[in-house]
């Protein structure tokens, strides 16, 4: 039987412990297919006084480092117009107002909470954000939600 396909809708209308279920069952990302690319995203799980105050969406920056080898990437503050409207990245004198620059890690080996398995996390504090950055203190296992495709990614923030 074929696994069902999950899509945003989906995640959208699941809890946080549906979710959590979903993250602890998903699947690797191909790193070579992230290259160059950008996502939305959608916060899922702050309070929604807490994404009044900073964001509901954002966008993922992914790209190869020439000299490293390494996939990497940065986060976007976006203008909130809601996950379907247009997405526009905030600016601050007419530059993209970016933040929580990472670095994409292999997961084998680290105790991850809940028992989390997975093989690719996000690691914010190698990538040379400032102290203030509100992604600095963070690690961000990472999931393709559905098996072989890259085309909705699952994360939860964990911050040390």
């Amino acid at each position: 039987m074929a696994e069902k396909i999950l899509t945003l809708d989906d995640l959208l209308k699941m809890s946080n412990q549906e979710r959590k279920q979903v993250m602890m069952n998903a699947h690797p990302f191909d790193e070579d297919a992230l290259d160059k690319t950008m996502y939305r995203g959608i916060d899922l799980s702050l309070p929604k006084f807490m994404n009044m105050i900073l964001w509901k969406t954002f966008r993922k920056t992914f790209i190869r480092d020439e000299k490293t080898g390494e996939l990497r990437g940065w986060n976007v503050r976006m203008e909130q117009t809601g996950w379907e409207g247009p997405g526009v990245p905030k600016k601050k004198n007419g530059r993209q107002i970016s933040f929580g620059h990472y670095r994409v890690r292999k997961a084998k080996g680290i105790n991850w909470p809940a028992g989390w398995a997975g093989e690719q996390y996000l690691d914010y504090q190698v990538a040379g954000n400032k102290w203030y950055d509100p992604g600095a203190p963070g690690f961000c296992p990472l999931v393709a939600v559905n098996k072989g495709r890259n085309d909705l990614l699952l994360g939860w923030e964990i911050l040390k």
